[in-house]
């Protein structure tokens, strides 16, 4: 099953090696990048527009301030057994690796797949279309224009992040620095110039509960989960953290709790300047409370900070996503050319460009909007069954080292894994069509693995599983 080491597991008769990127990648994030990563990939623009969806399915402040607590508390207890994951099994590929060791090759190759199609590329044309749209308060543009700016955002942080994972890391770790900086220093002048009111905060809960309450909290979650959503992508660069079985676990701790202090203040200030009615009716929150303050010239400083913000969203989505299609290649289970790492900077270049391609199509073609909409439900899935997976890699591989063990378990893990799959039930339901289509999409890479399973049939196919 082990070694002394904790480094090698026998999976289903063959050896697998479970830090297998050392010698190839190089340890240069620490504590503060891989931080970072986690903070900076979270806090994209769910804060700045999320609380008007929040307020517009609950009835008070008090309970708009409850779904938030209640989605950070759930995202904690996912980065705790993800912290267990990634101490253990310090490979590059995050979800990828824990699936394939826990269920098999093909739930791997799904999750990667996925992400590759639609996710993680998704994730990242969306955000480069996000900062075209936000520059256009300072530069208007065309809609072409529009796309060249997106596309070329992605392809300038593709090539920061190709020349070196500690340049990815420097980068990521003084944009997240900034943007944190400058949403602590809206909140501040929120406070100290806003003529506002902790009357805003009341009431604390509803008078009256009616039959649509449990599906409006649901909608609501849905958004903050949202916006809350990245503290998982540490993981995905695991191989190349130094000291990983430290490092990790303080850095999920310490990302997922400073996000949800970030995002209690920035409410707190928002409610003091603005009461829920004017929260409702805004699709601009922070850009309407900040306005309050400053008047006009609070609208370009909360696009400075947006810009800021996505910039450090983008780079550390581009800087994590790669390391999956790396970990799906060197496995055997993607095309051979994206296991490639640079002989000079020792990343996965060939991955980095290859998600940068497909993303910028995605961006120039538009139709990511469509794409993310029917697959971010299956995120949650995969979030779901890997946070359950770690009881069945306790059981399949007792004796691999895990220098960090999930807090509460087995409860922890089974809570929010049972969660995270009742949310896309919850999904499914809601939206039969739109669902049925995502999981076709994610069942479109079954065909595809079998595929690559052939190629390796004649080879030594016994190390991919």
């Amino acid at each position: 099953m082990g070694d002394a080491g904790g480094t090698t597991i026998a999976l289903e008769g063959a050896a697998v090696d479970v830090r297998a990127d050392e010698g190839k990648l190089q340890r240069r994030l620490g504590l503060v990048e891989a931080s970072a990563i986690i903070v900076g990939t979270i806090i994209g623009t769910g804060i700045f527009i999320v609380p008007n969806t929040i307020a517009r399915q609950v009835e008070t402040p008090g309970m708009v301030f409850a779904v938030w607590i209640l989605a950070g508390g759930l995202s904690f207890l996912g980065a705790l057994t993800y912290a267990e994951l990634g101490a253990a099994f310090s490979r590059v590929g995050g979800e990828y690796v824990y699936l394939r060791l826990a269920y098999g090759p093909l739930w791997g190759f799904l999750y990667g797949w996925t992400q590759f199609l639609v996710i993680k590329t998704g994730s990242i044309a969306a955000l480069a279309a996000g900062f075209a749209i936000y520059l256009g308060h300072f530069l208007p543009l065309s809609e072409r224009a529009g796309k060249i700016v997106a596309i070329g955002c992605i392809l300038a942080l593709s090539l920061v992040n190709s020349r070196g994972v500690a340049l990815g890391g420097l980068v990521q770790a003084g944009l997240t620095a900034l943007k944190v900086a400058l949403i602590l220093g809206l909140v501040g002048l929120a406070f100290l110039l806003g003529e506002g009111t902790t009357a805003h905060y009341r009431p604390i809960a509803p008078e009256a509960v009616d039959g649509a309450w449990f599906g409006r909290i649901g909608v609501a979650m849905v958004a903050a989960l949202w916006a809350y959503d990245g503290w998982n992508n540490v993981n995905m660069v695991a191989g190349e953290i130094a000291h990983p079985a430290r490092t990790i676990p303080r850095a999920l701790v310490l990302g997922t709790l400073v996000v949800i202090l970030v995002y209690l203040l920035a409410n707190l200030a928002y409610f003091y300047v603005l009461p829920i009615e004017a929260i409702r009716a805004s699709e601009r929150v922070a850009a309407d409370a900040v306005g309050r303050v400053l008047g006009p010239p609070g609208a370009t400083i909360v696009s400075l900070a947006i810009l800021i913000s996505i910039l450090g969203a983008l780079n550390g989505s581009i800087l994590s996503g790669a390391r999956i299609f790396y970990a799906m290649a060197a496995d055997g289970l993607f095309f051979k050319s994206i296991a490639l790492v640079h002989d000079r900077f020792r990343v996965p270049h060939a991955a980095i460009w290859a998600q940068a391609v497909w993303a910028s199509l995605l961006a120039a073609s538009g139709t990511y909007e469509q794409l993310f909409t029917y697959v971010i439900f299956a995120a949650w899935v995969f979030y779901g069954v890997t946070t359950i997976g770690c009881l069945l890699l306790r059981r399949k591989f007792p004796n691999v080292e895990r220098p960090f063990r999930t807090p509460g378990y087995p409860v922890s893990p089974l809570l929010f894994g049972g969660l995270a799959l009742l949310l896309t039930v919850s999904t499914f339901v809601g939206a039969p069509r739109e669902s049925a289509i995502g999981v076709g999409i994610m069942l479109s890479g079954w065909p595809a693995y079998v595929l690559w399973k052939r190629r390796l049939a004649g080879k030594d196919f016994a190390r991919s599983i």
